[in-house]
C-alpha cells in the first residue's frame, strides 16, 4: 500500500469513548493512501482504557504514530496548535476520534492538493448518523469554489472540522489554531481566508460524522451562549463578512441557543443540513 507524506492530526482527552476512538483510528489504518504519521495530541491525562488501547496501537504501527502528551487539558484549540507545530509533513489531515474516514479520503485530498499548487485547504460534505454509521441523521454539504467559501464563511463555517487537509505552512503563516472556545476551527479559516488562500470543498461525503442529542446539547445554554457571541465577534473582525452580517448571525446564535433542545436538534437536522 502506498504511504503518502501526509500527518493525520488528532485530539484525546479523557472522556473520549474508547469504542468510538477504535473505529476512528482504524479507519485511518485502513486508507487506501497510507499517511506517513498520524499525530496524536493526548490533551491531559487518559483512562487506564484508552492509554492500554494507544499503546496496542503504537506496538503495532510503530514510528507511524507520534504521541504527544500534554501535562494537564488544555482544550481542543491549544492542543491543535500543538499538534500541527509537531507534525513533521506539510500536508496535515483533522481527524476527529469519534467520526470514520471512507477509505479513499486521504487519496481524494492528496490529488487536489497535488494538482492545484495555490490550494490551502480542502474539506468535503460528510454523513452525519448516529451509533451506527448506517443510522443517517442527515447530510451536510459544504460550498464547494473558493469563491463559494469565502461567500458562505460571513456566516457560517464553511468547512466540517473533522474533513479538512490543509498545508501546514499556510496555517503557520497565519498564527495556528487559536483559542475561542468551541469556534477554534471557524476562526483559522477565516483567517486563511482574509490573507488570500484559496480553498475547496470536494463534493463528495468523505466522512462519516457522528452526531445527536449529546452534541446538541453541547449548542445550547447560556454556558454556550455568552462565549459564542464573543467568537462570532472576533471572527467577524478577523473574516470577510459586514456588520449586518455580523448582526445576523449574532441573532441566529443567540435565538438557538435558548431553544429547548429537541428543538434544536430539529432545527440543526431540518434547517441546517441537506
Amino acid at each position: 500500500m502506498k504511504v503518502e507524506k501526509i500527518s493525520v492530526l488528532m485530539s484525546i482527552y479523557i472522556n473520549e469513548n474508547p469504542s468510538y476512538f477504535k473505529e476512528a483510528i482504524n479507519s485511518v489504518f485502513e486508507q487506501t493512501l497510507q499517511p506517513e504519521e498520524v499525530l496524536l495530541v493526548e490533551d491531559g491525562p487518559l483512562t487506564d482504557e484508552l492509554n492500554a488501547m494507544i499503546s496496542e496501537i503504537k506496538s503495532k504501527v510503530g514510528k507511524q504514530l507520534t504521541i504527544v502528551p500534554l501535562a494537564e487539558n488544555v482544550g481542543l484549540g491549544k492542543a491543535l496548535a500543538v499538534g500541527v507545530k509537531a507534525c513533521r509533513n506539510e500536508l496535515i489531515a483533522r481527524m476527529d476520534c469519534d467520526d470514520i474516514m471512507i477509505p479513499s479520503r486521504l487519496e481524494l485530498q492528496s490529488e487536489e492538493m497535488e494538482n492545484d499548487a495555490s490550494l490551502a485547504i480542502v474539506g468535503s460534505n460528510i454523513t452525519e448518523f448516529h451509533g451506527e454509521i448506517d443510522n443517517v441523521l442527515g447530510y451536510k454539504k459544504m460550498p464547494a469554489s473558493n469563491e463559494e467559501i469565502r461567500e458562505f464563511s460571513k456566516k457560517r463555517n464553511p468547512f466540517n472540522h473533522m474533513t479538512v487537509m490543509f498545508r501546514k505552512e499556510s496555517v503557520m503563516k497565519v498564527g495556528n489554531y487559536q483559542s475561542l472556545n468551541g469556534f477554534e476551527d471557524y476562526y483559522l479559516w477565516v483567517r486563511l481566508l482574509k490573507a488570500g488562500y484559496t480553498a475547496k470543498n470536494i463534493q463528495k461525503d468523505l466522512v462519516y460524522a457522528r452526531t445527536g442529542l449529546d452534541m446538541y446539547a453541547r449548542r445550547g445554554g447560556f454556558n454556550y451562549l455568552m462565549p459564542g457571541l464573543k467568537a462570532r465577534k472576533k471572527i467577524y473582525q478577523e473574516g470577510l463578512g459586514s456588520f449586518k452580517d455580523y448582526l445576523f448571525v449574532s441573532s441566529v446564535h443567540i435565538c438557538v441557543s435558548l431553544m429547548p433542545n429537541k428543538m434544536r436538534g430539529w432545527f440543526y437536522e431540518k434547517k441546517l443540513r441537506n
